[in-house]
Parts: C-alpha cells; structure tokens; sequence
C-alpha cells in the first residue's frame, strides 16, 4: 500500500524483499524526492490502516491501466505469461473445459465431477478433489470467478512465486471441494472456492502485513463478505456452493498466516 500511495502521489517508486528474512524496502526513482517520500513513510508506518492508503490501491491501480493502454498487445500478454504463468495455466484450464462442455463434450463434465464419498474411495480417482474448481456450469459463473482469479492470482504469484499459489490452490480447492461433498453432496463445481480463498489470503495479508502492498479495499471485502451471507440465505436465483465457499474462505486467511510466519513459503 506505500508504494501505491507514493505513486498517486506522483512519487515513481517500486517495493523489493531484501533478504530471506521478511525484510522488505521501497526504491525511489528519483533522489530529489527522498525527503518527501520518508516523510510519507514514516506516516504510514505510524498507521498504515489509514483509508487513504486504501484508496491508493485503486488509483494506483488505474494509473497502471491507463499507462499500459497496449495491454492486449501479443508482447504485453508473452510478457504476463511469463510472469504469472500458472494463473495464466488455471484461467485457460478453464476456458477450455467450458468451451468443451458447451460443445456437447461431456465425458470432460463427467471425468472431473466429485462423486460421493464411498465411490470416490472405492474408485480412487483422487483428482476428483480437484476437478470441480475447474468446471463451471455458466457464462455468467466462469466470467466471474476468472476475473477474481485473474486479478487476485497475478498479484499473490507475482509476490510470492509461482508454488505458493500452487500450494494455495491445491489446498483450497481440496479443502472447499471435501467440505462441500461432505454437507451438501456432489453436485457442485466452479472456482468459487478458491476465489474466496484468494480473498481470504490478500484480505488477512494487508491485515497482518500492511506493508507488503497487498491488500484488498474494505468496502470490496465487506461486499465479498454480504454476498457469502446472502448465499446461505437462499434468496439468490442460482444455487450456492456456500459451505465451498467458506471453507476456501477460511483456507485463504490460514494460508496468509503461513506466509507471514514462514520465510520459504514468501520468498519471491
């Protein structure tokens, strides 16, 4: 968050991690305003859950939009693979699942499914655990979860590497996946699980880490939050995999701690 706060402050600055042991520095651009930029620093670390420093992640963030305009170019999106490629690797996992299913390929719907408990230990097909975050049941389902994962994936991968969002899925996905099947049986799939998660994990890492840059505004987390509870209320015109949710939910925010607590899992 300092660093987005600098920026719309018209300071160009970048973060960095020093060393192996969670210490973490901000680089300026220019040395004239250093002065400046220490002033603003120490007054985010006196209180870093100012809300100003919330909003900069927005601004912050459509200041980047704007100035890479070009985002759609083929160099622009080998240039993203490269650097998230296993969100990159998820998100086209799902395209093509779905492209599949509504083309009439339903052995792909049937070969990921979970199926109830005693078949899926008699047969075990563990990747079963797995399979229903990746299959969605409608446009309006995958377009949402993928801009979640998009969006919350690249920034989680880019700051912490490519196996922590690996572990982060993979746990997320079993744990929500296992939950569901549990209480409300196997007819469920999407992304949703893990997308919670994601949230779980950048929401707890701002609480815990403010100064890591990584954080989610609070009224989008108090939406996140509303909408979790107006799927158990039943009032929605779709069904809700609602204890996946909250079971990825819990994951994400367990998982923050771990990053936070142990130094190989956050080393970039």
């Amino acid at each position: 968050m300092l660093v987005n706060y600098l920026i719309t402050q018209h300071i160009a600055a970048h973060y960095v991690r020093l060393d192996q042991q969670q210490a973490h520095g901000v680089v300026i651009s220019d040395a004239l305003q250093l002065p400046e930029a220490q002033h603003i620093a120490q007054e985010f670390i006196a209180n870093p859950h100012q809300e100003k420093y919330q909003d900069a992640v927005w601004q912050a963030g459509e200041s980047v939009s704007m100035a890479n305009i070009n985002w759609f170019s083929f160099a622009a999106i080998r240039a993203q693979l490269k650097q998230t490629p296993f969100t990159a690797l998820i998100l086209l996992s799902c395209l093509v699942i779905y492209a599949l299913e509504i083309s009439g390929f339903t052995s792909v719907y049937a070969s990921l499914r979970i199926l109830p408990w005693p078949q899926l230990v008699a047969d075990q097909q563990w990747w079963r655990l797995i399979g229903p975050a990746l299959i969605h049941f409608s446009s309006l389902h995958i377009i949402f979860n993928l801009l979640w994962w998009w969006m919350l994936g690249q920034q989680l991968e880019q700051n912490f590497g490519l196996m922590s969002l690996v572990l982060l899925f993979l746990s997320s996905a079993i744990f929500s996946n296992v939950a569901q099947l549990i209480l409300e049986g196997p007819n469920f799939g999407g992304l949703s699980g893990v997308v919670y998660a994601l949230v779980g994990c950048v929401w707890w890492l701002g609480w815990l880490r403010p100064s890591w840059g990584i954080s989610l505004p609070q009224p989008l987390i108090i939406f996140l939050l509303l909408w979790l509870v107006i799927g158990y209320a039943d009032v929605l015109w779709i069904p809700m995999a609602n204890v996946a949710h909250t079971a990825g939910l819990i994951a994400g925010c367990l998982f923050a701690l771990l990053l936070v607590q142990i130094p190989k899992l956050s080393r970039r």
